[in-house]
């Protein structure tokens, strides 16, 4: 292996892999607000905000991340909203972590018991403090596991937005590859490259699922 091509070309895919990285972390964090007020909705006692969010999560995790992509990319343009492919990435990884981030939410804040939320009820709290300051301080900690899961699913789901002209890192080893037709190489090198950052991040996340489990 000629080592003079792997560092010429690691250094595009490294920064292929930090624009990776960006739009993994917009996508989980922006997904993150949207899953939790989408959680608040679905137990909600509102029977129409109730059935809405019910829609979004049936609708966007029963269809491929790939075809929202492009109905955000391609589609929209139809009806006059033109996106470039980094907002259209963003809003579609977004877009699609909030609805699994929203039943991960949903569940953590089922999970604890209802007598909490009866006996905050009962000192005189209303349901957003009760929420606020009882239930989502205990449920928190209990979703770091599966949200740390859903980071890296979408970590890796994020090579999904090289289809729509977005330069992460699977749009920056496609690129070389048309350019070097070395396939081995390239695409060896971004497999190593993915699996470094979901190892990183699966240590992080363990590390700071075993700090809050001491509260717990």
């Amino acid at each position: 292996m000629d080592m003079s091509f792997v560092v010429s070309n690691l250094v595009l895919l490294l920064k292929g892999a930090g624009m990776t990285v960006q739009l993994t972390i917009y996508g989980i964090v922006i997904g993150t607000a949207i899953g939790f007020l989408v959680a608040l909705g679905k137990i909600s006692g509102i029977s129409y905000i109730k059935w809405f969010c019910s829609l979004y999560t049936w609708l966007i995790r029963g269809t491929p991340l790939m075809m929202q992509l492009f109905v955000i990319y391609y589609g929209l343009p139809q009806v006059g909203i033109t996106l470039d492919p980094m907002p259209a990435a963003v809003i579609g990884l977004s877009v699609n972590s909030g609805a699994y981030l929203a039943e991960i939410i949903r569940a953590g804040i089922e999970s604890i018991p209802k007598g909490q939320m009866e006996a905050a009820r009962a000192l005189g709290m209303s349901y957003g403090q009760a929420m606020r300051r009882v239930i989502v301080p205990q449920a928190y900690r209990r979703l770091i596991p599966p949200m740390g899961n859903e980071f890296i699913a979408l970590l890796k789901d994020s090579s999904l937005v090289s289809t729509i002209a977005m330069v992460d890192l699977m749009r920056v080893a496609q690129q070389r590859y048309s350019v070097t037709l070395r396939p081995l190489e390239i695409f060896g090198m971004a497999c190593v490259l993915y699996l470094l950052m979901t190892t990183m991040f699966t240590i992080l996340f363990g590390r700071l699922e075993k700090r809050l489990s001491v509260y717990e």
